[in-house]
């Protein structure tokens, strides 16, 4: 089989990071914070959290924004974030079980790379693209084709595995099967996941 993973939230335990780093970022410029704040921000990434903060009337540019929330993360992507439970050993049964491993995330290779490096893990993969490989986004139904065909697999033959609602939802309307993955961070949209994906587990166990 082929495997295309998310990084955040996904294969690592990061999203309480980016959680905080949000918050700081929008404190730092006086914007208002309401109660569901990391409801709110959770589906929409580092891209569409920017999208947000302009609509709430940060003044800094997307890029600008997007820039400085990963300056924030970075110490933490290459010192600190850990892999979620069970997913070393479950990405080795699958690679010695002869299934090909590939990430497709939003975030950039400066800290992709260097964190799936400092877990051990980069080797496991055949490919690890960010979504500026593409030049598009996982809200795009396209970038699930176009890996596929990188892959040289027909899309219906890829699985894609993601705690990312709105991911789940576009990799499926791309053709792609989808496992949907538990995370603290997107609990609230666990029945819509379950709704939208093939699978749904709670546990990198239950791949």
């Amino acid at each position: 089989m082929t495997y295309i993973f998310d990084f955040d939230g996904t294969l690592v335990d990061s999203m309480p990071v980016f959680g905080t780093t949000m918050i700081r970022i929008f404190e730092e410029n006086n914007l208002p914070l309401p109660e569901n704040f990391i409801k709110i921000i959770t589906p929409l990434g580092y891209k569409g959290t920017a999208e947000y903060a302009i609509k709430q009337g940060i003044q800094m540019r997307a890029e600008e924004f997007v820039e400085k929330a990963l300056e924030y993360n970075t110490f933490e992507y290459h010192h600190n974030i850990p892999l979620k439970e069970h997913v070393r050993e479950k990405l080795q049964l699958l690679k010695a079980n002869g299934h090909s491993l590939n990430v497709l995330t939003a975030s950039p290779h400066f800290v992709l790379d260097a964190c799936l490096e400092r877990l051990g893990v980069a080797r496991l993969f055949d490919n690890i693209w960010s979504c500026e490989d593409f030049h598009r986004t996982k809200a795009e139904v396209e970038i699930y084709r176009e890996a596929a065909q990188k892959l040289g697999k027909a899309v219906e033959e890829c699985i894609f595995v993601d705690d990312n609602l709105g991911a789940v939802t576009t990799a499926k309307q791309a053709g792609m099967q989808a496992i949907g993955v538990y995370d603290a961070s997107s609990e609230d949209f666990a029945e819509e996941m379950k709704a939208a994906a093939d699978r749904y587990v709670y546990s990198f166990a239950q791949l």
